[in-house]
Formats: C-alpha cells, sequence, structure tokens
C-alpha cells in the first residue's frame, strides 16, 4: 500500500504519491473514469490539477460529484501574474471544479525574474491568492517551477512569503548536476525547517524528446515505460524521507507509477541507478 505522510503542516495526511491531473488534459469520459478506478484501487486522496490543463479541472468536477468533495485533498493552480487575472482565474477554477474551495492554490511555474516580481508585486498573482485564503476559497497556498532555477526561485519565494508547498523537477539525472543538486538541497534544508510540503516532478524522465513530440505519451519529456526501469525511478523519489510524488501527466503511465509506488522498495543504490541511466541512456530533461 502507498504510505501516507503529513503534506507540510496542512494537517492532511496525503498519499506520498499525488494524482497529478495533466494526465486529464485531452482524454475522453471513458478515459478519465478508468483513471478513477486506478485512483480510488489505490486509495490516492490528493488531486493536483490547473487551470492550463486543458479539460482536467472538468473531468475532476466528475470525479468530485461521484466520490463526494471530501474525498480528496485538491489543488489546483494559476499561472496568472496579475492581481486581477490571477483572481479571475481562480474564481474560474471554483466554477470548473464546482466546489466553493479548493484546499491548495498554486502560482504556477513561478520561475521567470519578471514574472516573479510581478507576482510579488502589490497587485500581483500573490495578493489575489491570499486574498482568496482570507475569503475562505482555498486553504493553503503553494509555488511550483519547473527548470534548473526552480528550486533556487522557489528559496527565495519562502524568503518573501511562507508558501505551505512547492513543487519542483526531482530525478536521479537532474541531480547528477551538481549546481541544480546544491540548490535541491538547499530548499529541502529550509523545507524541512519550516514545515513546508514538497512535491516533485518529472521522476520518470528518460530524457528530453530527441524529435518533434509526439502526440503520445502526452509527457513534456521522453518517459521510462518499462515496468522495472519505472520501479527505480519512483523509490528512488519516494524513498528520500519529505518528498512526495506526482504521479506522470500520461494516462496511459499512471497504473505502472502507481503499481511501483504501491509494492515500494528500499531506494536504489548510486550503482543501481547508474546502471539504469547508462542502460538506457538517460539524460537530463533541463541543460
Amino acid at each position: 500500500m502507498i504510505p501516507r505522510a503529513p503534506f507540510g503542516t496542512t494537517g492532511h495526511q496525503s498519499r506520498v504519491t499525488l494524482f497529478g491531473g495533466a494526465a486529464l488534459g485531452q482524454v475522453t469520459d471513458a478515459e478519465a473514469d478508468r483513471a478513477l478506478d486506478l485512483v480510488l484501487r489505490y486509495d490516492l486522496d490528493h488531486l493536483d490539477t490547473a487551470a492550463s490543463y486543458g479539460d482536467s479541472e472538468l473531468h475532476i468536477a466528475n470525479w468530485l460529484t461521484r466520490e463526494g468533495r471530501d474525498r480528496f485533498f485538491l489543488a489546483t493552480k494559476t499561472g496568472k501574474r496579475t492581481y486581477g487575472d490571477a483572481r479571475d482565474q481562480i474564481r474560474a477554477s471554483l466554477r470548473r471544479l464546482g466546489v466553493d474551495h479548493v484546499d491548495l492554490i498554486q502560482l504556477h511555474n513561478l520561475v521567470d525574474q519578471g514574472e516573479w516580481d510581478v507576482a510579488f508585486g502589490k497587485d500581483g498573482a500573490l495578493r489575489a491568492a491570499v486574498e482568496a485564503r482570507d475569503a475562505g476559497l482555498v486553504r493553503f497556498i503553494g509555488v511550483t517551477g519547473h527548470g534548473l532555477q526552480a528550486p533556487r526561485r522557489h528559496h527565495e519565494s519562502l524568503e518573501r512569503f511562507p508558501f505551505d508547498s512547492v513543487l519542483f523537477p526531482y530525478n536521479a539525472t537532474q541531480l547528477r548536476d551538481e549546481a541544480y543538486a546544491r540548490d535541491v538541497e538547499a530548499l529541502i534544508a529550509v523545507c524541512e525547517s519550516r514545515g513546508v510540503a514538497m512535491q516533485t516532478i518529472k521522476s520518470i524522465t528518460l530524457g528530453p524528446w530527441p524529435g518533434e513530440r509526439p502526440p503520445r505519451p502526452t509527457t513534456w519529456y521522453e518517459p521510462l515505460t518499462d515496468q522495472g526501469d519505472i520501479d527505480l525511478a519512483v523509490r528512488w523519489v519516494l524513498g528520500r524521507p519529505g518528498l512526495f510524488l506526482n504521479a506522470a501527466s500520461d494516462i496511459d503511465l499512471l497504473a505502472k507509477v502507481l503499481d511501483a509506488a504501491d509494492r515500494g522498495g528500499p531506494r536504489p543504490s548510486d550503482e543501481e541507478m547508474a546502471e539504469l541511466v547508462r542502460r538506457r541512456e538517460m539524460a537530463p530533461l533541463f541543460v
């Protein structure tokens, strides 16, 4: 069984593997139903979506109608940077999800310096998130990021505001970048000291797509697809205490990721991961 752990200081005891709602961005109702079957089979209780994930919020709204709003810790994201745009998008997400509040609103991919300055300004997106929290529309506020600068930027964000959660790329090949690894370790140390929940993405990255990105799988990177390889990648992430793993943004890989998390096992050694990287010719997504 996938274990539970405290999601920071929110009071939520979350499964350590979260459902990544990007997988529902472009699927049929029948495919979404199959994903819900997996979510229920593995007793996932934390759904992470975003306003920009296509029809994801609408599919999740159907899940909430069927299973009940209180069944899940519900998170979404706004990619808007100004107060007015973020305020409107947060409320639009509530309407699309069919709820009167979400548990976590996240400032989506807040890494670029210019966007960061706007979001933290007096008429920025953070003001909208705080206003929504004060109005009872959201309970907690987080920040997410992609790319090499995400951990460093999150560290800076935490110095400006007490976010409840962060989200950043974390996998064996990316952590071979010494500068990135230092930034990650510094961020983890701050999060541990302040009780900030740490979500990770890109766990099963094989490498960047070698050519034009195909329509399937629907991941932004070429993923590992063999169950044994996925087992190693998932165990490597979840073997680090305090980390949560967001399932891949492809519905066809969901079962393999959840199966790996459910069976668990010890964290692979450095030698085992080095052999996986060599055998599969893995490469970091961000360079």
